[in-house]
């Protein structure tokens, strides 16, 4: 325990140094993200402090792999994956990627993922296990693809995509802490966590650095990563992951729906998630971060280790959790047009 304090509390701390070493040197190269009429931000802010997030999580994965506490599979899908994909949106933030390349390199993360990790686990569909077979890992490749690109859609706001991560963490976590389950499991879950949380010290509202691409896409396929993973030790939680990563999902999924039935190019920018409405309707973003916070923890994270635990059929458990979140979604004007 006095080892796992310590790790998490050196990421904490390198993650930390990392953003202020990074906020440096966008300033001084002058990296910033500059308000124009698609931002949700009014001040000129510094980009690319994800770096910090990835330079750290993928160092405890390595130690981790050395140490002989995980798994070399889980540690080369993540360190593969989570690398390629913030290699990509580290160049994408210091230039431009045509959007076909970047969505190629995605999928070529994904299955890379997939390849290590053997691919989408048996669903536990109403008490039945159910084999997809090749047909479940497409499904599952399509997952990652979609996740790490809906939470780079979701980072708009200040603080809300760290947040989220470690709420999402934190869920995980508890899973593996109250289920019997062997306990490692939990081990890339905290680290991740702990990379982030270094960094929100310094993006919480009002943000003095943004995480960028490399940052929002890392999450993005390290989360689904991490969620395939706690499938393949018990099922049902892939519903509880899927259900600790609702706001996101219901924002943003809907809000893609809206704007393809409506016939706009969904690959441009756009501030007209449910969450950008909210911000904007009360001025800042300090509420909603805060908002999307409780929701975590006084909804879905009840709910996540009630499906986890087996109390709660996991399909019930997402529709359960789902219905008030796309009921906000429809409050808030996800994806209708700017005024």
């Amino acid at each position: 325990m006095d080892v796992l304090f310590s790790l998490l509390l050196v990421l904490l701390g390198a993650s930390f140094v990392l953003t202020w070493g990074l906020r440096r040197y966008a300033l001084a190269r002058s990296l910033m993200d500059v308000p124009n009429a698609r931002s949700s931000h009014s001040v000129p802010t510094p980009r690319g402090g994800g770096v910090a997030i990835v330079l750290s999580f993928l160092a405890a994965i390595i130690w981790l792999l050395l140490s002989g506490q995980v798994s070399a599979s889980l540690a080369m899908a993540l360190l593969g994956a989570g690398g390629l994909v913030a290699l990509i949106g580290f160049l994408d933030d210091h230039g431009h990627i045509a959007a076909r390349w970047r969505l190629l390199g995605h999928f070529a993360a994904a299955i890379w993922a997939l390849f290590w990790l053997g691919g989408l686990p048996s669903l536990d569909l109403f008490g039945f296990s159910l084999n997809l077979g090749w047909l479940g890992h497409v499904l599952a490749a399509v997952y990652l693809v979609w996740l790490l690109n809906l939470y780079n859609f979701m980072d708009g706001i200040d603080g809300i995509a760290s947040v989220e991560a470690v709420c999402v963490c934190g869920g995980g976590a508890l899973l593996y802490g109250t289920s019997g389950h062997v306990p490692s499991g939990a081990l890339p879950v905290l680290a991740l966590a702990a990379s982030v949380m270094g960094f929100l010290l310094w993006n919480f509202p009002p943000a003095r650095i943004f995480m960028g691409d490399a940052g929002s896409g890392f999450l993005g396929i390290v989360l689904g990563v991490l969620s395939l993973q706690a499938a393949s030790v018990e099922p049902s939680w892939l519903w509880a992951w899927l259900i600790l990563l609702g706001v996101f999902i219901v924002d943003a999924t809907f809000t893609l729906l809206r704007r393809l039935m409506r016939g706009d190019k969904v690959y441009e920018a756009h501030r007209s998630h449910a969450y950008q409405f909210a911000s904007r309707s009360f001025g800042r973003h300090l509420p909603v971060t805060l908002a999307v916070t409780a929701i975590n923890l006084f909804w879905l994270l009840p709910l996540a280790l009630w499906v986890g635990l087996g109390g709660l059929d996991g399909v019930a458990g997402m529709l359960l959790a789902y219905a008030p979140l796309l009921g906000l979604a429809v409050k808030f004007h996800a994806g209708a047009l700017e005024r």
